[in-house]
């Protein structure tokens, strides 16, 4: 039989959801802005997910570093190294941002929480920690995916109309070109 989920902290739930606020925002605007907004806010939407993705990694600095967080220096040194990979994902998701950051924060924020299962089974996180960051991740995961879609709408719809107002340009320039006849020898 399954052992019943551990009470998460008040404080801890309460932060927890203050903190998903952004993504929900973010998310939940994109669809009523013009395209210049809704790209602002789809990199707002990476530079937030990538911020907590950093904290996620944070935490598990802060787990390996405790006093009974790291017993073995082989154990401590891959916690540890363990605990900066959602930072290099975070830094790598700011750098290509718009849809392929949106996906790869979503992608490590799942990962992250398969990382904080297996820690709480472990002993090595609170045996709350995955009732807390189940509904949490479902919710970022769910915003940034929305951000995808939107994001991507906005690329497809500035490339249709740059391509739109290219041709149109071509086809002027074309016709204003004076046409000289042809001399054949």
């Amino acid at each position: 039989m399954k052992a019943p989920a551990a009470k998460v902290p008040r404080s801890a739930a309460w932060l927890g959801g203050l903190g998903a606020l952004p993504f929900i925002a973010l998310a939940g605007a994109m669809p009523f802005l013009a395209s210049g907004p809704r790209s602002l806010a789809a990199d707002a939407l990476v530079a937030y997910g990538a911020t907590i993705l950093s904290f996620l990694g944070g935490i598990h600095w802060g787990l390996a570093i405790a006093p009974e967080g790291g017993s073995g220096r082989t154990r401590l040194t891959a916690r540890l190294i363990l605990s900066v990979v959602p930072s290099l994902a975070a830094w790598a998701a700011l750098l290509v941002a718009d849809t392929i950051g949106l996906i790869v924060l979503a992608l490590a924020v799942v990962a992250m929480l398969w990382v904080d299962i297996r820690a709480a089974r472990a002993g090595a996180a609170p045996p709350w920690y995955p009732t807390l960051r189940i509904p949490l991740t479902c919710i970022v995961v769910a915003a940034l995916l929305m951000g995808t879609v939107l994001s991507r709408r906005t690329i497809e719809r500035s490339h249709s109309i740059y391509d739109g107002v290219t041709s149109a340009k071509s086809a002027a320039v074309m016709e204003s070109v004076p046409r000289s006849p042809v001399h054949h020898g």
